[in-house]
């Protein structure tokens, strides 16, 4: 195995924005592909992680960028604002995130059809928002996400698998969001599932999140847990 990195330059509108793709050279052949939306920090190198690990899974990764290139928050308050013009205006989101997908298709590497999203806390809404709008990915997965519906997506149908990875617990994503979610994707006639870990709070894959006020605490049991589903869930949609 020889896991390959490279980053990629693309453009919405006026803003530059770079992703950082992983693949591992040694299979030949395009293959399946996962875009990874970031938290609200901005594409990091937790994102990156990520897509290695799907790369020696055998898969693209891709950590888009919603922010801009090089763009990335210090702290709750810088994060708040990168993310809130995107909170404020879910067009603007919707529109940001599915660039980011096409620019992965895009890749030799990757096999167009077969292509998932997932997403971290600020990502796992930009996801489920991929999916309210009908995109034609197989599927997405949203990892300690918030829930809330945009106002634009109503009586819309959604023909991604979602899978939503959830802690229980979550200050940012309370059980009543949980159930208004559940009550959207039906409607929507998505085939959906919702993984709820209980005792387990926000941020719980993230092995830095250790601020017990703000909600934020990593889970290894949790983590390990969602990972496998996440695992089990990209066999199910690529096959």
């Amino acid at each position: 195995m020889a896991i390959q990195t490279r980053l990629i330059s693309y453009q919405h509108g006026a803003v530059t924005l770079e992703g950082f793709l992983a693949w591992d050279d040694t299979i030949s052949g395009q293959r399946p592909a996962v875009a990874i939306c970031h938290t609200w920090g901005g594409r990091s190198e937790f994102e990156q992680h990520k897509a290695v690990k799907l790369a020696e899974l055998g898969y693209v990764g891709f950590a888009l960028d919603m922010y801009g290139q090089g763009v990335l928050g210090t702290g709750p308050e810088e994060n708040s604002a990168l993310m809130a013009p995107f909170m404020e205006d879910r067009a603007l989101l919707q529109a940001r995130i599915a660039q980011g997908v096409a620019a992965l298709r895009e890749q030799a590497e990757v096999d167009s059809a077969r292509v998932a999203a997932m997403g971290y806390c600020f990502g796992g809404l930009c996801v489920l928002d991929l999916a309210r709008c009908g995109s034609d990915v197989v599927g997405v997965v949203s990892f300690h996400g918030m829930f809330n519906a945009p106002d634009n997506t109503a009586g819309s149908r959604i023909s991604a698998k979602v899978l939503c990875l959830h802690g229980y617990d979550d200050p940012m994503a309370q059980p009543q969001s949980l159930l208004d979610l559940a009550a959207e994707l039906s409607a929507a006639g998505a085939d959906w599932q919702v993984h709820a870990y209980g005792n387990t709070v926000h941020a719980f894959t993230n092995p830095a999140a250790d601020d017990a006020q703000m909600g934020t605490v990593y889970d290894a049991e949790a983590d390990r847990r969602s990972w496998r589903s996440l695992q089990n869930f990209l066999e199910e949609v690529f096959a």
